[in-house]
């Protein structure tokens, strides 16, 4: 038998083991998504400005940097000179703009000089620019940022500023929808840069679905220094799916290591860039090998018996110009879950409306959804977005698909009746 020395021993070991497996969920390892939203940016907006005291002069700096702002969207969205904007009075400005982000600033006694950003509310900017509020978007993609800085790769498996940066980028102007994650809980582990060498479709399929994600996409940064304190030379690849493929890649330099956050910003915005090009020209489309498939019961398809029925009492949808209507049962656990449903049918080309007609927390709710196509067309996108689909006439029962090996939610079969 043991002797009660070794027990002792074998106690402390398996206890400093836990301890350390703890440590390392622990820890923190994300930033929160800071910057989900849908407003107008502009960016690099420079004042200096002298006034009687600092506080008069930051005021003034704001407001200058406000009609400064206002005058680079409407070029950046109409073209033209900066001078065929629309002259609004300094009230107007303030009650259309939803922040001021300062990206550098110097205040003296009585001078005040910086670089802003000023976001302009969607909503109430985007009548008066003649810009729509909804754009298409591409299907749900994961983001799985991987960082290569002194020889080593890390993702999620500690805090990192290209990490960082995909966390401050807004993504609600771009037609990528991304799926970014905190890095807390089981994302370290789920999400590590060892990641993006599996190709087993089965854990992609696996893993995808925890993050209600049709595929994934492959931010890589490499930051090469070429002498300690001194430049930074960073090299950015746009990568896509399970196997990795390449969209785009380019090079950036900053001048010293306090330049390296604004670097990888700009990085980030060129490399959102290079994956709507790709979703734009075709290359950019969910992985078909991705989506899983649900056994097709034949009984339920009764195709024997399709001439038997009387033209008369199909209940098919009426297309108009407007798009043919149909209702949506999903389940709405909480109040987060409903509008998470209303964002994933939105994001289906075609769908015009997708409103939550009727509302039951803890149950089942009804969406009301106007559609330009036919019933298998909605099918077939909410299945490529991860939903078991039910269907009966012009009423579609979805529910998310359970992993595999765990059991099934009642009404997660695929078919018609």
């Amino acid at each position: 038998m043991m002797g009660r020395p070794a027990q002792i021993v074998g106690a402390i070991m398996l206890g400093l083991a836990a301890a350390a497996l703890f440590a390392q969920m622990e820890g923190e390892r994300g930033v929160p998504p800071i910057a989900s939203g849908g407003d107008f940016e502009v960016r690099g907006v420079k004042v200096d400005v002298l006034a009687k005291d600092a506080d008069s002069a930051r005021h003034a700096g704001w407001r200058l940097a406000q009609r400064q702002a206002w005058r680079m969207l409407w070029t950046r969205t109409h073209g033209g000179p900066n001078g065929g904007a629309p002259g609004l009075s300094d009230s107007q400005l303030e009650a259309m703009i939803s922040g001021i982000e300062i990206e550098y600033e110097q205040a003296g006694p009585n001078r005040y000089v910086a670089t802003l950003g000023i976001l302009f509310d969607r909503a109430r900017t985007g009548q008066l620019l003649g810009v729509s509020g909804n754009v298409m978007r591409s299907p749900p993609l994961l983001v799985l940022p991987i960082l290569w800085d002194g020889g080593s790769a890390v993702s999620y498996e500690r805090i990192n500023e290209w990490q960082k940066a995909w966390a401050r980028y807004r993504t609600g102007d771009s037609a990528i929808d991304y799926v970014r994650v905190a890095g807390s809980v089981a994302d370290p582990i789920l999400l590590n840069a060892g990641q993006i060498g599996r190709r087993s479709r089965l854990w992609w399929r696996v893993l995808l679905d925890q993050y209600g994600a049709a595929d994934v996409v492959i931010p890589i940064a490499r930051l090469d220094r070429q002498w300690p304190g001194g430049p930074v030379v960073g090299t950015f690849t746009a990568r896509y799916g399970p196997d990795n493929m390449l969209i785009g890649s380019f090079a950036l330099r900053a001048t010293s290591d306090s330049a390296i956050p604004a670097m990888l910003d700009e990085a980030a915005r060129r490399v959102d860039e290079l994956y709507i090009r790709a979703l734009n020209d075709g290359r950019l489309r969910p992985d078909p090998s991705l989506i899983i498939e649900e056994p097709v019961d034949p009984d339920a398809l009764a195709i024997e018996n399709a001439t038997d029925l009387p033209v008369e009492t199909l209940d098919l949808p009426t297309v108009s110009s407007t798009g043919a209507s149909y209702s949506i049962q999903f389940d709405t656990p909480d109040v987060g879950s409903v509008s998470a449903g209303e964002a994933v049918v939105r994001s289906i080309p075609g769908v015009r409306t997708a409103a939550t007609r009727s509302l039951a927390l803890g149950g089942t709710s009804v969406m009301q959804v106007s559609f330009e196509g036919t019933v298998e067309m909605l099918r077939t996108g909410l299945q490529a977005r991860g939903y078991g689909v039910t269907v009966n006439g012009t009423t579609l029962r979805i529910v998310r698909r359970a992993a595999p090996g765990t059991p099934a939610t009642p009404g997660a079969t695929t078919g018609e009746q």
